[in-house]
Order: C-alpha cells, then sequence, then structure tokens
C-alpha cells in the first residue's frame, strides 16, 4: 500500500484512481498503440509537430501517472498541463484540420469532459498530496 493514500481523504484518493486509470488506460495505451503502429507520425493529415506532441504523451502521460501514484503534486501539475494542452491540440484538430464539429467527434467530447474534471478538481487534490513522497 502507498503510504499517503492512508493520510488522504477518500475522495482524494478516488480522484486520483480516476485519473491513473484515465492517463494509462486511455492516453499512454492510444499513444503507445500509435507509436507501434505508425512510429512518430501516426496521423497523416496532422502537422508534424502535432504527431510528434501526440507521440510524446505515451511518455507524458506514463510519467504523470506514476508522479500521482508516488502523492506527488508534480503529478497534479503535469496532468492539468497534458490535459489542457492535449484538449487545445484536440480541439484545433477538429475545427482547423479536420472542419468537423464538437458534436460530431466522440473522442473531444470525452477529453473535454475529463479535462474539465482534472482542472475542476485538481486544485483540491493538489492541496491534499506532497511536494515529495517515497513511492512505497
Amino acid at each position: 500500500m502507498i503510504r499517503w493514500t492512508r493520510r488522504a481523504p477518500q475522495w482524494v484518493v478516488a480522484l486520483v484512481a480516476v485519473y491513473v486509470v484515465v492517463l494509462v488506460f486511455v492516453g499512454a495505451a492510444s499513444h503507445v498503440a500509435d507509436l507501434v503502429r505508425s512510429g512518430l507520425h501516426p496521423y497523416a493529415w496532422a502537422p508534424e509537430w502535432l504527431n510528434l506532441y501526440w507521440s510524446s504523451l505515451a511518455a507524458f502521460d506514463s510519467l504523470a501517472a506514476l508522479l500521482l501514484v508516488s502523492g506527488r503534486r508534480a503529478g497534479m501539475d503535469l496532468t492539468c498541463v497534458i490535459t489542457a494542452t492535449d484538449l487545445m491540440a484536440n480541439w484545433y484538430a477538429v475545427y482547423g484540420i479536420q472542419h468537423s464539429g464538437f458534436f460530431a467527434q466522440p473522442g473531444l467530447q470525452r477529453l473535454t469532459a475529463f479535462t474539465l474534471l482534472v482542472l475542476a478538481t485538481g486544485p483540491f487534490v493538489r492541496s491534499r498530496l506532497s511536494h515529495s513522497h517515497s513511492i512505497v
């Protein structure tokens, strides 16, 4: 058992668990699958910088999850940065490149909901975490 979870309120532990599950099993897993399948440029329709950003999330999503599991504030900070920038990148891709819309893109809808959850609850969760904790 990770020590910080014994001291933290249950709602903080539950939110961290939700963040970690989404970061690892949705975010990192899909970006790793894209890397394995197509390399650093999985989306031919997207500019190189956007492909590289999304590919980098395979590492950053995993790092944020590890830091969160460790009870570190840096994990919450990184999760907020990742979700906000990923949402901006996806909105740009949907509207600016694909000329589509929010209601036609279920993935964008889910990412928007998750980002709103993270940004709305993140400061409260962060205040219950520490600058540094051991992983055990």
